[in-house]
């Protein structure tokens, strides 16, 4: 990964790059983005199908971000075995670990029933054992590396600033020229109450001054990452990104498309203007 140490590592499930210099109270994450699928995923759809659950190469595509003060942490395993953007009882009853409630098809939480409308993701019902061990192996130490590293740098600063990470599918085709129903970005702070709003606005300009197509709060406003750690009366901001997938990628094939790397180095751009926005504000 462009020759960052590790800073910490999970096998298998995550890891976190610490700044490749100055250290700053900045934190990105890409829960979304992890490619090892276990062997216990006794998924029976097509695999093609189920990794376009994937935010693919999102970890990539903010790698830049350890050299501009930030730290980053990144899932390794799949949205679609476990999404550490729900709430570890999100599709669990309150007779919680007796048995599961599941949600229509039409609905995602904590573990994923269908890979599209109409495809199953398995062929059997999961046993909730099995989706318990899960939220101990996978989703609380991804939360705990997480709140380790803002608690850390909030201590340290009195203040911390979080990025959460997304990609998000749409209809656009950009070798059609079409851009996609959310433009190219979409910010989410839930609607104001997980940072500050000179954080939004300040990502939100930036992007839009390198001719980006940014929304705010448009479909996409965030979900348990950033509302967990997004506490702005305590100088704990945390907002999402989402970025369209037809910028990048092809959504089909998930082959990477010319424009990747411009989009990365404007990425790593927007942190860099983004320590320069933090140090002011400690």
């Amino acid at each position: 990964m462009n020759g960052f140490s590790v800073g910490h590592e999970i096998p298998g499930v995550l890891w976190r790059r610490d700044p490749s210099g100055e250290t700053l109270p900045l934190v990105v994450d890409s829960p979304h983005s992890g490619t090892l699928y276990p062997e216990d995923f006794s998924f029976c759809c097509p695999l093609e199908v189920l990794r376009r659950a994937e935010d693919a190469f999102v970890d990539e595509l903010f790698e830049g971000a350890p050299h501009h003060g930030a730290t980053m942490i990144a899932a390794v395993f799949p949205r679609s075995y476990l999404d550490v953007n729900r709430a570890a009882d999100d599709l669990l009853s309150t007779a919680w670990p007796g048995h599961l409630s599941l949600r229509p098809a039409t609905r995602v939480g904590l573990v994923r029933r269908y890979a599209q409308a109409g495809m199953p993701i398995y062929d059997r019902k999961l046993h909730p054992d099995e989706v318990l061990a899960r939220v101990e192996r996978y989703h609380a130490p991804y939360h705990q590396t997480l709140d380790e590293a803002c608690d850390r740098l909030h201590g340290q600063f009195g203040a911390v600033w979080h990025v959460n990470a997304h990609s998000m599918p749409s209809t656009g085709s950009r070798k059609h020229g079409r851009k996609g129903e959310h433009g190219d970005f979409v910010i989410g702070d839930r609607d104001g109450t997980t940072c500050a709003p000179e954080f939004t606005d300040f990502v939100a300009v930036t992007l839009r001054g390198m001719g980006y197509e940014v929304h705010v709060n448009d479909g996409y406003k965030g979900v348990e990452l950033v509302r967990r750690q997004g506490r702005p009366r305590e100088r704990r901001h945390s907002l999402q990104i989402e970025v369209d997938r037809s910028l990048y990628m092809d959504q089909r094939s998930l082959e990477k498309l010319p424009h990747f790397d411009s989009l990365k180095a404007d990425l790593t751009q927007l942190f860099s203007a983004l320590r320069d926005f933090v140090r002011a504000q400690v």
